[in-house]
């Protein structure tokens, strides 16, 4: 029985494994291109993957030894750009596969970037200020031969924020003897990080949502939405649909879901939550996961965890639009039965590539020496989001794909081009 268990388990995580979705899409879309079979082996995996061990002393004294990964995945069209996040169940595969949705995402919104990631295994939510700037120092120790503004670009991403990169531009500026702000990204405002960075995803998010449902005649003055996730990208996201006359009738965190049919009050749930973006502990009739997702409404936003919506609850769907703000949160089975039930799903190498944009914007900014208002970047954003919206959603009508595969063919073609291009292809 252990071992049926034991296959059973290994069959599922292969099933959802984020590193085998991605390049099943990488191989169709340059399939569809045109590209011979040496395209894909140059771009299925990261061309550099770095395993790095960071000692930490503890504050009892102890030293513990932590494990990073940093994944470059393409540096034929520029630097490679991607976040640090810190999380207990960061692995190679899901850091690699991130690398390459970077890519895409950077492609898409014609970024002049390959895509990067990295990551260490850690639950930070159990570590003092202390000991996290320690282990924030010690990685870009690690990794600082192969990182840099011209080299590759970190970013925050889950349970890193504004602090952890101060610290970490701190530390490289110390290792480089050069104040060198453009070195990463998403960092605070009085050292070089740029108006708009915190809600850029966010705000991403929100121009796919109008565009996509401009092209489904909904109107989102009292358009039904269903946010899964309240943490970073969720609370904001929540927050400008709300603003923008929509009912957000449901929302969730890790310990549950909120939903009222007539509209959550978002300025209310906003100011109750904690620093791990969690509030539904604080009520009780709550719903699970399971049926926020399932919950009657017009557009879905899964802004939480991968492999939310899958074959075994995608006919359960009852949004017409299902917007990803969150990585890899629909399996390639579950996007066939949607997208055959004619459901627009707007991908998240494309609904959420605000925040790589105005990263973009920022390390512009630390390079030029001159910093743009909040207003500029906004408008700057939108315009590159309405570009590359209208651009994945003509490939896929015109293609007559669906929208992950025309998101995937506009992304990969620009890396392509540009290794075919040097030569390397």
């Amino acid at each position: 029985m252990v071992a049926d268990k034991h296959t059973s388990e290994e069959k599922h995580e292969e099933k959802h494994d984020v590193l085998k979705a991605t390049q099943v899409v990488i191989h169709r879309a340059l399939e569809k291109l045109g590209y011979p079979e040496e395209v894909y082996e140059l771009l299925k995996e990261p061309i550099r993957m770095l395993t790095v061990k960071i000692p930490v002393r503890m504050d009892d004294g102890t030293v513990k030894i932590f494990t990073g990964y940093r994944a470059q995945h393409n540096d034929a069209v520029g630097p490679t750009k991607g976040g640090i996040r810190f999380h207990p169940s960061v692995t190679e595969r899901e850091v690699k596969a991130l690398s390459i949705w970077m890519s895409l995402k950077c492609g898409i919104v014609d970024l002049p970037y390959g895509g990067g990631k990295g990551g260490i295994v850690c639950d930070p939510r159990n570590m003092s200020f202390r000991e996290l700037e320690r282990l924030s120092r010690g990685y870009v120790r690690a990794i600082s031969q192969i990182v840099g503004p011209t080299k590759d670009i970190p970013a925050p991403d889950v349970f890193t924020n504004s602090q952890i990169m101060a610290w970490m531009m701190d530390e490289y500026s110390r290792i480089d003897e050069f104040n060198s702000p453009g070195f990463i990204t998403g960092k605070p405002l009085v050292l070089g990080g740029s108006h708009g960075r915190e809600t850029a995803t966010a705000k991403g998010v929100t121009i796919c949502i109008r565009e996509a449902a401009k092209k489904r005649g909904i109107d989102l003055e009292g358009a039904r939405v269903v946010v899964q996730g309240f943490g970073n990208a969720g609370s904001f996201l929540a927050k400008f649909m709300h603003d923008a006359g929509a009912k957000v009738i449901g929302i969730s965190d890790a310990y549950g879901a909120l939903y009222d049919p007539n509209g959550l009050d978002i300025d209310y749930l906003l100011d109750r939550r904690d620093s791990f973006g969690t509030v539904t502990k604080l009520f009780k009739n709550t719903i699970t996961n399971k049926e926020l997702l399932e919950l009657e409404c017009d557009i879905l936003v899964p802004a939480a965890i991968e492999n939310q919506i899958t074959e075994e609850n995608a006919h359960n769907i009852k949004a017409k639009i299902v917007v990803e703000a969150a990585n890899g949160p629909t399996t390639l089975e579950a996007t066939e039965i949607l997208t055959k039930r004619g459901i627009l799903i707007v991908p998240d190498v494309l609904a959420s590539a605000g925040g790589v944009t105005v990263s973009y914007f920022e390390w512009v900014q630390n390079n030029q020496g001159y910093y743009w208002t909040e207003e500029e970047v906004e408008e700057k954003l939108e315009k590159v989001m309405v570009k590359a919206f209208n651009n994945v959603y003509e490939t896929a009508q015109t293609r007559r794909v669906d929208m992950r595969l025309a998101a995937y063919m506009v992304g990969v073609r620009k890396m392509a081009e540009a290794c075919r291009f040097r030569g390397w292809i």
